[in-house]
């Protein structure tokens, strides 16, 4: 049901993958893209994963740069080589034969996935699980000026996931989120999207994805989630997420 398999992005670096695949042949495929400091094997991922294959769509989850099994120190990571990773992803799995493909991305990765879905007409469906949709405002909300210059000297941040010692991170991953606009990026986008969010989210302002939706032109949808945080971990919030992500995809890519 399960194999791993390595690709290349544009620039030669090696990403580590999992296909998964239901019991009967499919055309019908999700790319799932995780979140910062995470990797592919996170709870969303395999929760997707298995909910997904109950309705027999295959899935693709890979590791973003430095991360997980994937090539490369993470503290290099960019925002543009997270970008051709899932470009690259999505080729992949096209070259496989499968034609009626779903992007969904968490945090990060729902703004990689933002950033790709808006030069992919061949997309069928996008999820966006708390997308954090201007990262750079986003650092500085969390960070605040002092700590921004601190990074910008020392080149670490503070652990978002909580943990004691910093996190080696290269200023220039700021300094390249800042070429891109992801509302304008959003305008181009015409796979049926959907947004999730908590309520409560302590790390993606609201005000992002409801100015992200709408920038969206074509079928749209944005379910915030009363009490949720941005991990959604109250087992409830959790299952609601996961359930409307994949009831989306279903949805969308059940014909031609």
């Amino acid at each position: 049901m399960e194999h791993s398999l390595t690709f290349h992005d544009s620039a030669g670096h090696r990403s580590s993958g999992i296909f998964a695949c239901p019991a009967q042949p499919t055309d019908r495929l999700v790319v799932l893209c995780h979140g910062f400091l995470s990797n592919k094997n996170s709870t969303t991922n395999k929760t997707l994963t298995r909910l997904l294959l109950e309705h027999e769509i295959a899935t693709f989850r890979f590791d973003f740069f430095g991360q997980g099994e994937s090539e490369g120190p993470f503290e290099q990571i960019t925002l543009t080589t997270a970008i051709d990773q899932a470009r690259s992803a999505l080729d992949l799995v096209t070259a496989k034969g499968y034609q009626r493909l779903g992007l969904t991305g968490s945090s990060f990765g729902g703004l990689v996935s933002i950033l790709v879905a808006a030069r992919r007409p061949d997309l069928s469906a996008l999820a966006l699980k708390c997308p954090v949709a201007d990262f750079p405002e986003t650092l500085r909300l969390e960070f605040g000026d002092q700590r921004m210059a601190h990074w910008k000297q020392f080149n670490e941040i503070p652990n978002v996931t909580g943990g004691p010692s910093p996190v080696p991170l290269q200023y220039q991953l700021y300094e390249d989120c800042l070429m891109y606009d992801a509302y304008k990026e959003a305008e181009s986008i015409r796979a049926p999207t959907l947004i999730v969010q908590g309520e409560c989210d302590e790390l993606v302002p609201l005000h992002q994805s409801r100015r992200l939706i709408d920038a969206i032109q074509g079928d749209k949808r944005l379910d915030i989630l009363t009490g949720a945080d941005h991990g959604f971990t109250k087992g409830d919030d959790f299952r609601r997420m996961t359930t409307l992500i994949v009831d989306w995809m279903t949805g969308h890519l059940a014909g031609c």
